[in-house]
């Protein structure tokens, strides 16, 4: 049987989560009550059963196919067979929490097929428990995402912790807590700023690094133009041209006992001459250009001076 080529892209949007984080959830009112298909044929994997369950033949009567699949189903071959039997012009995949990613990415997909959206679900009451014994799974979902969705959240859910920790993870994603009613939050909470960014030159405390580095990549347009100073490591990219640097600071993320080298592209007509791990005083000015990993703008430091310096007194900074 000769295939159907495929000429047009088929989006795929990816579901992320462990059981019981609101996948199918979502994915039903997606589906159903927010018409996200507009009838247009919608191919659905789901690769795990949950307490959720769908209505097969009420989505099918909607042009959306449902499709139960096992990790041996995960191959080119059954995919290239799926793609025949229904021809969709949008699939859905409601991935197995405990499957790696790498199990789907390194499979050859029928021709067209590009996922588009990456989003991961997260029980709120159960994060800190997850995130401490299923860290490497946790870490995989929520750096790969394009948007993080904690549900069934409550007053004791630490919504601005979580937010900034996970900057340091993935600057790109939308983070979104709902309560348990379903209400979604999208903004970020106050973040109180132990500095004066008004001051002719915003001198950091060494503790203050993080705050920082958060503050200034959620909104790098409050910072274009303000000169700053302040203690970092220095790291230099492979891929970084003679006058390019990255000073920074080790983190400890929102998970226990991860840490995560975080920092700004630097500009410096003298960075060809500094080391990997150098303590620096840096002195410059914040800019903002293109970040293409992050699909968006980001902040970057002119820098006009560097001054060798001892370490910091605590060797890690923390988001709070």
């Amino acid at each position: 049987m000769k295939r159907q080529e495929q000429i047009e892209e088929i989006p795929i949007y990816m579901f992320l989560g462990f059981l019981e984080s609101g996948k199918t959830t979502f994915a039903k009112e997606t589906l159903i009550d927010r018409n996200f298909t507009e009838g247009e044929p919608t191919l659905l994997l789901v690769c795990e059963e949950g307490i959720e369950e769908y209505d097969v033949d009420d989505l099918k009567k909607r042009n959306i196919f449902v499709e139960y699949i096992e990790d041996k189903d995960i191959n080119t071959e059954h995919l290239l067979d799926l793609q025949d039997k229904y021809n969709p012009t949008r699939v859905m995949i409601e991935y197995n929490g405990t499957w790696k990613m790498e199990k789907l990415f390194s499979v050859r997909v029928p021709k067209g097929w590009t996922i588009v959206q990456v989003i991961t679900f997260v029980d709120a009451q159960t994060f800190d428990v997850y995130i401490a014994n299923m860290k490497a799974m946790m870490m995989e979902q929520l750096s790969t995402a394009d948007m993080i969705i904690f549900n069934r959240c409550d007053e004791n859910t630490k919504k601005a912790e979580y937010r900034r920790s996970l900057r340091a993870v993935n600057r790109r994603a939308q983070v979104i807590f709902e309560n348990k009613d379903g209400l979604a939050e999208v903004g970020d909470d106050e973040v109180f700023l132990p500095y004066d960014i008004n001051q002719p030159v915003i001198d950091l405390e060494e503790e203050d690094f993080g705050l920082f580095y958060i503050d200034a990549c959620d909104n790098p347009d409050k910072y274009v133009g303000k000169k700053v100073h302040f203690k970092a490591m220095v790291h230099k990219p492979k891929e970084y041209n003679e006058n390019e640097f990255v000073p920074g600071r080790f983190a400890m993320t929102c998970c226990a006992d991860d840490i995560a080298f975080v920092g700004f592209k630097a500009y410096y007509k003298g960075a060809g001459k500094l080391k990997d791990r150098q303590w620096v005083m840096v002195t410059g000015e914040v800019g903002k250009e293109y970040y293409p990993e992050f699909e968006g703008d980001g902040p970057v430091i002119k820098v006009s001076e560097v001054a060798m310096t001892s370490p910091a007194a605590e060797e890690l900074v923390y988001f709070n």
